[in-house]
């Protein structure tokens, strides 16, 4: 197997434009409340966050994430919930919760770096 050069476009996954991002692995179709799901091209870097923010959810019982070999671009995540909501409901969420985080961090970040010039740019620091 030929090694993946990282690329701005790619990060170094070998990507499929146009390729299904989101599918269903397992589930048992009379419990909508659990359900295994396959997120392909990712890694732990949103494989981690996104367990973090369905489990924020107090209707999640259980939630967690695997990635089923190194040489695979893909995580599997596992949502049990109390029955209130279904899986599918709480990955939704979660997903909403992960981008609105995001944006409110990347909203801070440049507010402060607009902000600079109230803050002290020590000796040997390169800031443009």
């Amino acid at each position: 197997m030929a090694m993946v050069e990282p690329t701005v476009d790619t990060h170094g996954f070998p990507f499929t434009e146009g390729a299904i991002k989101f599918e269903v692995i397992s589930t048992d179709e009379s419990d909508p409340s659990c359900a295994t799901f396959c997120v392909h091209d990712e890694d732990h870097t949103l494989g981690n966050s996104l367990r973090y923010m369905i489990m924020k959810n107090p209707a999640v019982q259980f939630c967690g994430y695997s990635i089923p070999h190194p040489s695979e671009f893909k995580i599997h995540i596992r949502i049990q919930t109390d029955g209130t909501m279904t899986a599918a409901k709480a990955l939704d969420k979660g997903l909403d919760d992960l981008m609105a985080l995001c944006q409110h961090v990347l909203e801070t970040f440049n507010a402060k770096v607009a902000a600079r010039d109230e803050y002290e740019i020590r000796e040997g620091a390169e800031f443009e």
